[in-house]
């Protein structure tokens, strides 16, 4: 009895001794499971953080960095066009002009019109000057110094949003008619030939039309436009205000009589050959018809039948 008494005991502790160790592998388990859960979840905060650092480090000084596909959209990057028109009075409208153009052309400019009227006192010549966009205000200074400056209007158009956006459909377009021509080249068929010819055309056309939009504002953008009224002294300067009154109105009422009886006139005189040309014969044709039924005798009146007199009553 004390044997298996004995027996029994040792192999309740063996028993127990399992448990225990099967208890404590699962617990270093879960442990090694949890460690690498939070490795695992430190790893992007660590990342996060590196990037932070990074971004503290970079600091303002380096915006194109930081954004590295993203367009610069500073001031001095923004693609604008300028147009301005001035008017001034000088001495010597055709000295002025010269001075002008050789402003335009030292900045590195060109003259893209000029209309001169007169050369009195009251000569006037508009000149149109197309100048590099940073020698624009330059220009315009040095032009209102060559005499009295009347007005300055001076406007900006901001169009860097438009030449990002034709940047990035030219760029489409161009992979459009790549992937077209690659097509194309493979083309083992006259119908798919046909269709893939017409359909390369037309990307070709959208692609051209994008890049002329596209050297347009570019052209616009590089050169601004100024235009230049430069006047005499005797010339008109400003504009005259309407009048209002009875002698004004009767003043004008008068001229549009003259101009009404004076095409009044014109008409009657284109008029007149046709009339003496057919009115004549015809008043002559009416007038004989007239005495030809004065001539003809009145036919006889026929006298009335009798009356047949009225029966006595019997």
């Amino acid at each position: 009895m004390d044997g298996r008494r004995a027996r029994r005991r040792g192999t309740a502790l063996v028993a127990a001794g399992l448990v225990a160790l099967l208890a404590l592998a699962g617990c270093g388990g879960g442990g090694g499971d949890s460690g690498a859960r939070d490795s695992a979840a430190g790893a992007p905060a660590a990342q996060e953080a590196g990037a932070a650092a990074d971004q503290n480090k970079v600091g303002p000084g380096a915006p194109e960095q930081a954004g590295a596909g993203a367009p610069d959209l500073r001031v001095d990057q923004r693609a604008i066009i300028y147009t301005g028109t001035m008017r001034v009075q000088v001495d010597d409208v055709d000295a002025a002009a010269r001075e002008a153009t050789a402003a335009a052309t030292r900045a590195g400019g060109f003259v893209g019109g000029d209309e001169r009227r007169s050369s009195a006192a009251d000569a006037v010549a508009e000149l149109q000057l197309r100048v590099p966009a940073a020698k624009f205000t330059e220009v315009i200074d040095e032009i209102a110094k060559l005499g009295q400056q009347q007005r300055r209007d001076i406007k900006t158009e901001d169009v860097t949003e438009e030449t990002i956006d034709l940047d990035a459909r030219i760029t489409s377009q161009r992979a459009r008619v790549e992937s077209a021509r690659r097509l194309l080249a493979r083309a083992t068929s006259i119908t798919d030939l046909v269709s893939l010819e017409n359909e390369l055309a037309r990307r070709e056309a959208d692609l051209a039309s994008l890049e002329a939009k596209k050297r347009r504002l570019a052209d616009l953008t590089a050169l601004s436009t100024i235009t230049v009224s430069l006047v005499g002294p005797d010339a008109t300067t400003a504009e005259e205000e309407p009048e209002t009154g009875f002698l004004v109105g009767l003043e004008a009422g008068w001229k549009v009589f003259l101009a009404s009886m004076t095409l009044l006139l014109t008409v009657l005189g284109a008029l007149l050959p046709w009339l003496i040309a057919f009115g004549v014969p015809l008043a002559v044709l009416l007038v004989v018809l007239r005495r030809r039924r004065r001539r003809q005798p009145a036919p006889p009146v026929s006298a009335p039948p009798p009356v047949p007199a009225a029966r006595s009553a019997p």
